[in-house]
């Protein structure tokens, strides 16, 4: 049986088309006692309300014929943001050299946030550039998080 996720991603994905938009990421996720259908869209030129709009209405309808979820929940549909977390291979591949911040479960040399660009994605270790003869290296088992990071000059 498909997880939710998929069902809207599959639902959702040419609706984003459609509006010159490209599906980034959908959760489904508990929050203080609340679930959340959340979809993140992404666009050449960032995503502005109206994209928001017209693919929230569009999905929505489809979602109630569908209805892939049980019980209540809140339907949300946002921008993927200037520095959204990368999760799948091709994230990486597609932000490779970026600005990054990589996020730890455990401490390593005292802390747990480690800034720097983003070096090669293998297997799902983390390769990040910060500055020294060898980038660091960080194993799918250590990274709680990575996502894009602006730099202000």
């Amino acid at each position: 049986m498909k997880k939710v996720t998929e069902i809207v991603a599959e639902l959702a994905a040419p609706v984003a088309a459609e509006n010159g938009c490209r599906l980034w990421d959908v959760e489904y996720v508990r929050e203080a006692g609340q679930w959340y259908l959340r979809i993140y869209l992404d666009k050449d030129g960032g995503v502005d309300i109206l994209d928001c709009e017209a693919v929230s209405r569009k999905v929505s309808d489809l979602l109630d014929e569908v209805d892939p979820i049980e019980g209540s929940y809140m339907f949300e549909v946002s921008s993927a943001g200037a520095e959204r977390p990368l999760k799948r291979p091709s994230d990486f591949e597609q932000f490779m050299g970026s600005p990054v911040l990589v996020k730890t479960y455990k401490n390593r040399d005292g802390r747990k946030e480690f800034a720097g660009r983003l070096a090669g994605y293998e297997d799902g270790a983390v390769l990040l550039d910060v500055g020294t003869a060898e980038p660091l290296r960080f194993e799918k088992s250590e990274v709680a998080l990575v996502r894009l990071r602006i730099e202000f000059d």
